[in-house]
Protein backbone atom coordinates (compact mmCIF):
# COMPACT_ATOMS: atom_id res chain seq x y z
CA UNK A 1 0.00 0.00 0.00
CA UNK A 2 3.01 2.22 0.90
CA UNK A 3 4.06 1.28 -2.46
CA UNK A 4 1.09 2.49 -4.42
CA UNK A 5 0.68 6.07 -2.48
CA UNK A 6 4.28 6.75 -3.66
CA UNK A 7 3.75 5.92 -6.98
CA UNK A 8 0.83 7.87 -7.13
CA UNK A 9 2.53 11.06 -5.15
CA UNK A 10 5.25 10.48 -8.17
CA UNK A 11 2.80 10.64 -10.92
CA UNK A 12 1.02 13.61 -9.27
CA UNK A 13 4.22 15.36 -8.86
CA UNK A 14 5.14 14.62 -13.12
CA UNK A 15 1.98 15.66 -13.30
CA UNK A 16 2.01 19.13 -11.93
CA UNK A 17 5.69 19.91 -12.93
CA UNK A 18 4.49 19.09 -16.66
CA UNK A 19 1.58 21.49 -16.50
CA UNK A 20 3.46 24.16 -15.03
CA UNK A 21 5.91 24.28 -17.70
CA UNK A 22 3.67 23.35 -19.75
CA UNK A 23 1.56 26.67 -18.79
CA UNK A 24 4.61 29.10 -18.49
CA UNK A 25 5.63 27.72 -22.39
CA UNK A 26 2.01 28.73 -23.36
CA UNK A 27 1.59 31.96 -21.80
CA UNK A 28 4.68 32.99 -22.80
CA UNK A 29 3.59 32.26 -26.56
CA UNK A 30 0.74 34.14 -26.43
CA UNK A 31 2.68 37.00 -24.35
CA UNK A 32 5.26 37.29 -27.81
CA UNK A 33 2.04 36.85 -30.09
CA UNK A 34 0.02 39.78 -28.31
CA UNK A 35 2.16 41.67 -26.56
CA UNK A 36 5.19 42.24 -28.59
CA UNK A 37 5.13 45.34 -30.31
CA UNK A 38 2.19 46.66 -28.84
CA UNK A 39 1.61 49.00 -25.78
CA UNK A 40 0.78 47.42 -22.10
CA UNK A 41 -2.35 46.86 -21.68
CA UNK A 42 -4.19 47.74 -17.82
CA UNK A 43 -6.89 45.22 -16.25
CA UNK A 44 -8.70 45.35 -12.71
CA UNK A 45 -8.29 49.61 -12.33
CA UNK A 46 -4.54 48.71 -13.22
CA UNK A 47 -3.99 46.18 -10.95
CA UNK A 48 -2.75 43.73 -13.39
CA UNK A 49 -0.39 45.35 -16.29
CA UNK A 50 0.53 43.17 -18.75
CA UNK A 51 3.26 44.31 -21.41
CA UNK A 52 5.57 42.07 -22.86
CA UNK A 53 9.77 42.50 -22.11
CA UNK A 54 12.81 40.40 -22.73
CA UNK A 55 14.55 40.15 -19.72
CA UNK A 56 18.89 38.95 -20.70
CA UNK A 57 19.29 38.90 -16.98
CA UNK A 58 18.20 37.18 -13.89
CA UNK A 59 15.60 38.24 -11.22
CA UNK A 60 14.65 41.78 -11.26
CA UNK A 61 16.96 42.15 -14.41
CA UNK A 62 20.16 41.68 -12.27
CA UNK A 63 23.17 41.06 -15.09
CA UNK A 64 21.38 42.13 -17.82
CA UNK A 65 24.53 44.91 -18.58
CA UNK A 66 26.88 42.03 -17.99
CA UNK A 67 28.67 41.17 -21.67
CA UNK A 68 26.57 38.24 -23.68
CA UNK A 69 29.43 35.60 -22.61
CA UNK A 70 29.42 35.97 -18.89
CA UNK A 71 25.30 35.83 -18.94
CA UNK A 72 25.94 33.02 -21.39
CA UNK A 73 28.03 31.02 -18.31
CA UNK A 74 25.93 32.77 -15.11
CA UNK A 75 22.44 32.47 -16.71
CA UNK A 76 22.58 29.32 -18.81
CA UNK A 77 25.12 27.24 -18.21
CA UNK A 78 25.20 27.90 -14.63
CA UNK A 79 21.64 27.56 -14.10
CA UNK A 80 21.53 23.97 -16.27
CA UNK A 81 24.45 23.06 -13.68
CA UNK A 82 22.49 23.78 -10.92
CA UNK A 83 19.26 22.56 -12.39
CA UNK A 84 20.87 19.04 -12.71
CA UNK A 85 22.41 19.46 -9.24
CA UNK A 86 19.03 19.77 -7.67
CA UNK A 87 17.54 17.10 -9.23
CA UNK A 88 19.82 14.82 -8.54
CA UNK A 89 19.53 15.68 -5.27
CA UNK A 90 16.29 15.05 -4.85
CA UNK A 91 16.43 11.48 -6.86
CA UNK A 92 19.53 10.66 -4.52
CA UNK A 93 18.35 11.22 -0.82
CA UNK A 94 14.72 10.48 -2.44
CA UNK A 95 13.55 13.62 -1.01
CA UNK A 96 9.29 13.49 -0.36
CA UNK A 97 6.44 15.43 0.79
CA UNK A 98 6.66 18.99 0.73
CA UNK A 99 10.04 19.07 0.63
CA UNK A 100 9.87 17.03 -3.11
CA UNK A 101 6.78 19.71 -3.81
CA UNK A 102 8.78 22.55 -3.32
CA UNK A 103 11.81 21.62 -5.23
CA UNK A 104 9.69 20.29 -7.45
CA UNK A 105 7.89 23.80 -8.40
CA UNK A 106 11.22 25.46 -8.04
CA UNK A 107 12.65 22.71 -10.99
CA UNK A 108 9.60 23.23 -12.76
CA UNK A 109 9.56 27.52 -13.22
CA UNK A 110 14.07 27.09 -13.44
CA UNK A 111 13.48 25.01 -16.08
CA UNK A 112 11.29 26.63 -18.06
CA UNK A 113 13.19 29.65 -18.05
CA UNK A 114 16.48 27.90 -18.68
CA UNK A 115 14.95 26.69 -21.74
CA UNK A 116 14.05 30.69 -23.12
CA UNK A 117 17.49 31.76 -22.06
CA UNK A 118 19.02 29.09 -24.17
CA UNK A 119 16.81 29.20 -27.14
CA UNK A 120 16.75 32.87 -27.43
CA UNK A 121 19.20 34.43 -24.79
CA UNK A 122 16.44 35.84 -22.58
CA UNK A 123 13.44 35.11 -20.79
CA UNK A 124 10.12 36.41 -21.93
CA UNK A 125 8.37 38.49 -18.81
CA UNK A 126 4.82 40.15 -19.14
CA UNK A 127 2.73 40.54 -15.94
CA UNK A 128 3.18 43.13 -13.50
CA UNK A 129 1.08 43.60 -10.54
CA UNK A 130 0.30 46.43 -8.11
CA UNK A 131 -1.24 48.78 -6.37
CA UNK A 132 -0.60 52.81 -7.33
CA UNK A 133 3.23 53.32 -7.21
CA UNK A 134 3.96 49.96 -5.17
CA UNK A 135 4.49 47.12 -7.97
CA UNK A 136 6.29 44.15 -8.71
CA UNK A 137 8.68 43.68 -11.20
CA UNK A 138 7.76 42.00 -14.28
CA UNK A 139 7.78 38.31 -14.42
CA UNK A 140 5.79 35.23 -15.78
CA UNK A 141 4.25 32.18 -14.66
CA UNK A 142 7.60 30.46 -14.14
CA UNK A 143 8.79 33.26 -11.32
CA UNK A 144 5.37 32.85 -9.76
CA UNK A 145 6.19 28.54 -9.53
CA UNK A 146 9.68 29.47 -8.55
CA UNK A 147 8.46 31.69 -5.59
CA UNK A 148 5.91 29.38 -4.65
CA UNK A 149 8.22 26.49 -4.44
CA UNK A 150 10.78 28.91 -2.60
CA UNK A 151 8.08 29.37 0.11
CA UNK A 152 7.32 26.02 0.66
CA UNK A 153 10.30 24.73 1.13
CA UNK A 154 10.80 27.80 3.87
CA UNK A 155 7.84 26.71 5.38
CA UNK A 156 8.61 23.02 5.22
CA UNK A 157 11.86 23.46 6.79
CA UNK A 158 10.38 24.92 10.04
CA UNK A 159 10.06 22.66 13.15
CA UNK A 160 6.65 21.67 14.29
CA UNK A 161 5.72 23.58 17.57
CA UNK A 162 3.69 20.89 18.75
CA UNK A 163 6.59 18.01 18.48
CA UNK A 164 8.68 17.37 21.45
CA UNK A 165 11.62 15.76 19.88
CA UNK A 166 13.74 16.69 16.75
CA UNK A 167 13.45 15.34 13.57
CA UNK A 168 15.62 12.68 12.68
CA UNK A 169 15.77 11.46 9.16
CA UNK A 170 14.32 8.08 8.37
CA UNK A 171 16.75 5.23 9.27
CA UNK A 172 18.47 6.85 12.00
CA UNK A 173 18.05 6.94 15.67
Amino acid sequence: MRALRRSSARVALLVAVATTIGCDRVTKHIATVALAGAPGRSYVADTIRLEYVENPGGFLSLGANLPAAARTALFTIGTGVMLLILLAAAVRFRWHGWLLIGTGLVLAGAASNWVDRAVRGSVVDFINVGVGPLRTGIFNVADVAIMLGAAVLLLSGRPDPHRSEPRLPPGTS
